[in-house]
């Protein structure tokens, strides 16, 4: 891993970027004026998200010279009001109540006879499944990420089964890949197979994965909306007892829920709570209960501006998906979902486009791999909502620049806080770079992967700073990143300013921002600037080390700058060592210049939207530096 993943010497006393000594092909292009970096701005203080954030004041832009810079307008905020419980009359804010401090709904209408589970509607489904995971489980093999797992060998419990595979095989997500592969009398008999070998080896709640609640509001989510798979039997009994396990499983749930191991997984739980409520007859006191807890779990989730606490597209991608369903279960008994619900998720959508590149897909942030365009596109449309990208979702952390057909997407924002992580990442400063439908500039991504065709012992490597498209002193990570997937301490602050830079022939939009990932070791602040002109040719970049605090500066460090690249880019090293030659598969040609020194080669991985690692290259700028800081300075032009 240290070679994988595996930088500088005098300061700089202006702290401006220094330009890159020119080559032919630098020199051939005299038409575009250098841009220049701007007087330092006053920047905004970002500090880790322990609750839901305050929104930021709205600033309008206002075109000026060259030199001088104009704040960006931020997003929309979510307003207090989007996080309120659904309003209702106060009959139902009585049984609410009760039915949350534990009274079943017969007590509640003691005069009406208790009457077996039933359902009460049947729910079309919005999202797609996988027709070639669906197709491998009729052939009688689970499919996730490349890996086949045959169902006849798979241990329905106890820990024994890979983080994804726990979630796919406890959480029932697979009976929507099945539902997508063939008509039903085809796949019924599978799915009850499966869910028949699942209820044998978890005939009770228990402990184990099985019964976490994200598992478990996942598992009885997928079994409302598909269940004509497991109820198209003509046993009575066999149906039966489908009935009654849903009922158990939500009645677990009214009680555990609150015991959530994270917030995305308590936003799972009361999601199933409020559809068994919808779903499930005499459910209308669960609905109320659901309907309150869903709505709080979501404001203690989302921040102002959208984005998930946890700082990932996944997560940001799963909540979607989940009111997408529950919307489909209130549509099947005609009734209306909260307005709360619907804000919340029209507030969703634009910061996972803030994620997105010129061919669609999803960037490699927070343990995420590049999810395909296809299955973006399919999110977004069942959800309904027609929005734009946040440029600026300070709030979640990520800043977006759109030139051209290039794209730049930014982490300006601590990692996230521990009891929000799941695969969290010490990426704060790290970006991605991508033009028309081609990645240059990438992070390796894929450690919420890990266990399919990435393996676990890697899972921890690519969670590193080293994993990703930014500085890193003596491969020690800007965040401690430790074994059981959460993350310790290290960056705390984030200082980050948005300029725009206009002048004649050459307007571009520049980005500053700072963390003190390494001030309690080495007493140093890393700053990185980042100018993009705007007809997306060129981006330019300075990575700066300031002297902060009273730490010793005495001696040397190590330090070294990465930027791991696309798959199936094509590399020639110039002459002089400074410079490489990208040349990338839809012909075009690109050119990365250091400031200083040389550019070095090494390998690198690339996970992609299916789990699967792709080897690639990564450039590498290293160097020994004193420890009283240094400045790097580069550059990212096209040249064809």
């Amino acid at each position: 891993m240290a070679r994988l993943f595996s930088g500088t010497r005098e300061a700089s006393d202006q702290g401006i970027a220094r330009e890159p000594e020119p080559d032919t092909a630098l020199d051939s292009d005299t038409r575009r004026p250098a841009l220049p970096l701007g007087p330092d701005p006053e920047p905004l203080v970002i500090a880790p998200t322990k609750s839901r954030p305050i929104a930021a004041e709205s600033n309008p832009p206002v075109a000026i010279d060259v030199g001088k810079i104009a704040p960006l307008e931020s997003g929309r905020a979510l307003t207090v009001a989007d996080f309120s419980p659904p309003q209702v009359s106060a009959g139902e804010r009585l049984i609410r109540l009760a039915y949350g401090l534990g009274l079943p709904p017969s007590a509640l209408n003691p005069f009406r006879k208790r009457a077996r589970p039933r359902l009460t509607a049947t729910v079309a489904s919005m999202l797609p499944g996988d027709p070639a995971s669906g197709t491998a489980l009729r052939a009688g093999h689970f499919l996730l990420h490349g890996v086949k797992l045959p169902i006849a060998d798979t241990e329905f419990s106890g820990p024994r089964l890979s983080p994804p595979f726990e979630r796919v095989v406890h959480g029932f997500s697979w009976l929507g890949d099945l539902a997508s592969c063939a008509t039903r009398p085809q796949c019924a008999p599978v799915a009850e197979r499966i869910f028949a070998a699942w209820l044998a080896a978890n005939p009770r709640p228990g402990a184990g994965p099985a019964w976490a609640v994200g598992n478990a509001g996942h598992r009885l989510l997928s079994w409302l909306i598909h269940a004509p798979l497991l109820l198209s039997s003509q046993d009575r009994k066999l149906r039966a007892r489908v009935l009654t396990t849903f009922d158990e499983t939500a009645r677990w749930l009214d009680r555990h829920v609150g015991r959530a191991e994270d917030t995305l997984a308590e936003v799972a739980g009361w999601t199933a709570i409020t559809a068994a409520g919808l779903l499930l007859d005499d459910g209308r006191a669960r609905k109320l209960y659901g309907e309150g807890g869903l709505v709080r779990a979501l404001g203690n989730l989302v921040c102002d501006d959208g984005g998930v606490l946890s700082r990932s597209p996944l997560g940001q991608i799963e909540v979607i998906e989940l009111l997408i369903e529950l919307r489909a279960c209130y549509a099947a008994v005609r009734s209306t979902p909260p307005p709360q619900l619907d804000a919340i998720l029209e507030m969703l959508v634009p910061p996972l486009l803030t994620l997105l590149h010129g061919d669609g897909g999803l960037g490699s942030w927070q343990g995420a791999g590049a999810v395909s365009p296809e299955r973006i596109a399919a999110l977004i449309k069942a959800s309904g909502v027609r929005t734009r990208p946040l440029r600026d979702a300070r709030h979640w952390g990520y800043q977006r620049v759109a030139a051209g057909k290039s794209v730049l997407q930014f982490d300006a924002a601590p990692p996230p806080v521990a009891r929000h992580a799941r695969d969290g990442c010490a990426s704060t400063l790290a970006f991605e770079f991508s033009h028309g439908k081609e990645r240059l500039i990438v992070n390796c991504g894929g450690a919420a992967f890990a266990g399919g065709q990435i393996p676990l012992r890697l899972a921890q490597g690519l969670r590193a700073t080293a994993a990703h498209s930014t500085l890193a002193i003596d491969d020690f990570n800007s965040t401690a990143v430790l074994i059981n997937g959460k993350l310790g301490p290290g960056v705390s602050e984030v200082e980050v300013d948005r300029r725009i830079l206009t002048g004649e022939g050459a307007g571009a939009t520049r980005i500053e921002a700072s963390h003190n990932g390494y001030v309690s070791r080495y007493g140093l602040t890393h700053r990185r600037i980042l100018i993009m002109r705007d007809d997306g040719s060129e981006l330019r970049g300075e990575d700066l080390l300031v002297p902060t605090g009273r730490r010793g500066k005495r001696g040397m460090i190590g330090v070294a700058l990465r930027f791991h690249l696309g798959p199936h880019i094509e590399l020639a090293q110039g002459r002089d060592g400074l410079g490489v030659t990208l040349a990338l598969p839809d012909g075009s040609l690109w050119q990365f210049r250091s400031g200083r020194d040389p550019v070095t080669l090494e390998e690198s991985i690339w996970s992609d939207g299916m789990g699967r690692p792709l080897a690639t290259r990564q450039l590498v700028i290293s160097a020994k530096i004193p420890r009283s800081g240094e400045s790097f300075s580069w550059l990212l032009k096209k040249m064809r």
